[in-house]
């Protein structure tokens, strides 16, 4: 740690940061080289995750575990870094299951929700899942083809997602659904919880990803899913606020996943910089690399500030909507610049699957796209400085 984060973070923070990475060296570390051959985390990995709090910082007290429990979005971010340098797939799932499809429930979800679909989550002994984006429907939400219709004391749910991180693995999804198209779906979205037991919930596939090995990102069927009325997230019609709501949070979360990428490909970078001997000098003495280390510090400092500031205001209440997408945009921006430089400095051996940089690079690529694209993102964040700029006149 350098000097710089003893004024980032509080003591507490760097003690929880010690506590995490100490239980991924033990937990993680061992499990490594198998997920990414085989493409599959083992599910007790994640209870043990649960176990221990990992999965509890961003939620109240009474709902976690552990004495983390309740800290807020800062510590979520620690979280977020420290299990993505080790293996950005499993913590990708483990963010789908805590904060994508968790902070919707325990934001709107009622007591009993709570207890029933949400508490064995943040334990570890379930998993879930988080589905809104459609084969047809990414950034566009409100143009969301799945819907559901009022029958019996409920609603039939049909309709079809994908890109659903956990989407073959959960046991619960929170599923975002048009309820009444009469209107525009910001007023006529509603979300519903989806036990994977239900008749007519069906995994076409799990998808061949590019990187994060060891997640399951899959493409799902909805069939005239019958939903009780007590599976309702929030109510009908709030759909379209309980997804902008959780987007905030988890932006900030994935620009954290991003320096967890980019921070082992900078100190390996450094490391081969210092001992590569080429022309009898190391190579740190060549412009073509120092000036590269350079720019890839200062670009990684620039996106933790960045990624911190976001989280310190979201845990003071504060509305994020520019600050996270701000984040986000930089620092995953960062993670694949950095990673394809490391790559670069260390040249050959960089192409090798044995020095793991080509797959932070491959995991990096990921988050320019998932939980809101750059490009998407560039358009909000302008959209809010022209709005402040408007009530400044």
């Amino acid at each position: 740690m350098g000097a710089d984060e003893y004024l980032m973070y509080t003591n507490e923070e760097r003690e929880f940061r010690a506590y995490v990475r100490k239980f991924c060296e033990k937990e993680i570390v061992p499990h490594e080289d198998k997920i990414q051959k085989e493409n599959q985390y083992p599910r007790d990995i994640l209870l043990k995750i649960g176990q221990v709090g990992l999965m509890s910082v961003h939620h109240p007290k009474e709902i976690g575990v552990g004495k983390y429990a309740g800290r807020g979005l800062v510590y979520e971010t620690i979280v977020a870094e420290e299990v993505s340098a080790v293996c950005a797939g499993l913590d990708m799932a483990r963010m789908a299951s805590a904060t994508l499809y968790g902070k919707p429930i325990s934001r709107f979800g009622t007591d009993k929700q709570k207890e029933k679909y949400l508490k064995p989550v943040i334990r570890g002994e379930k998993i879930g899942a988080l589905g809104i984006t459609e084969p047809n429907v990414g950034s566009d939400v409100a143009g969301m083809e799945t819907h559901a219709e009022p029958k019996n004391e409920g609603y039939v749910l049909n309709g079809h997602k994908k890109y659903i991180t956990n989407g073959s693995q959960a046991d619960f999804l929170c599923v975002f659904a048009v309820t009444d198209s009469s209107v525009h779906a910001k007023q006529g979205m509603s979300a519903f919880i989806v036990e994977k037991t239900m008749p007519g919930f069906s995994v076409v596939k799990d998808l061949d990803l590019m990187g994060m090995n060891g997640a399951r990102v899959s493409e799902l069927k909805f069939d005239d899913i019958f939903i009780p009325k007590e599976n309702i997230l929030g109510n009908i019609g709030e759909g379209f606020t309980i997804c902008m709501d959780e987007l905030d949070s988890e932006r900030v979360a994935i620009a954290a996943e991003a320096l967890g990428y980019a921070r082992p490909a900078l100190e390996r970078a450094v490391e081969r910089a210092a001992t590569r001997v080429q022309f009898d000098q190391p190579i740190r003495y060549f412009e073509g690399v120092n000036f590269k280390i350079a720019d890839m510090a200062t670009d990684f400092e620039a996106a933790r500030l960045l990624t911190l500031h976001s989280a310190r205001l979201y845990d003071k209440g504060k509305t994020i909507s520019k600050e996270a997408a701000m984040a986000k945009i930089f620092a995953t921006k960062m993670a694949v610049s950095v990673c394809d430089h490391a790559i670069q400095i260390l040249g050959g051996s960089g192409y090798e699957k044995e020095n793991k940089v080509e797959r932070y690079y491959r995991d990096a690529k990921l988050m320019e796209i998932g939980g809101g694209t750059s490009e998407i993102l560039r358009y909000l964040v302008q959209r809010e400085i022209f709005k402040e700029n408007k009530k400044n006149k």
